[in-house]
């Protein structure tokens, strides 16, 4: 059996075949791009990019870019930080589940009925 050493993850850049070293991430309701170091673990809305092209970003015009800078001595997120993230993800999981369940009682209450050209059809 191979032994596969580990060598980091790749960069995001289609073609481009150098290690990843740090993340983008982009907040769309602030026209934000947040670069930083490399993420834990690889998100889906998130980016790795190498330092090449961590370098040459380029953002749509009117937007901010956030760049902390790299040193190579990142301690990664604290305690706090990271009790911070979980108590958001609770907390937008709760309001998910409210949602699901109103929108459950709203549908349920909602008559069946015709609206112009279209008609509803119960499930």
């Amino acid at each position: 059996m191979k032994s596969h050493a580990h060598v980091g993850r790749g960069c995001s850049r289609v073609g481009c075949r150098s290690i990843a070293t740090m993340t983008l991430t982009y907040i769309y309701a602030e026209s934000t791009a947040v670069v930083g170091p490399l993420a834990t673990f690889s998100e889906p809305h998130a980016y790795d990019l190498c330092a090449i092209h961590g370098e040459r970003l380029k953002v749509p015009h009117g937007w901010n870019v956030i760049k902390q800078e790299l040193t190579g001595n990142e301690p990664g997120p604290s305690d706090d930080d990271l009790m911070a993230i979980a108590d958001a993800v609770r907390e937008v999981a709760r309001r998910s589940d409210e949602n699901v369940q109103t929108l459950s009682e709203d549908k349920a209450q909602t008559p069946i009925g015709r609206r112009g050209h279209l008609r509803a059809v119960p499930s």
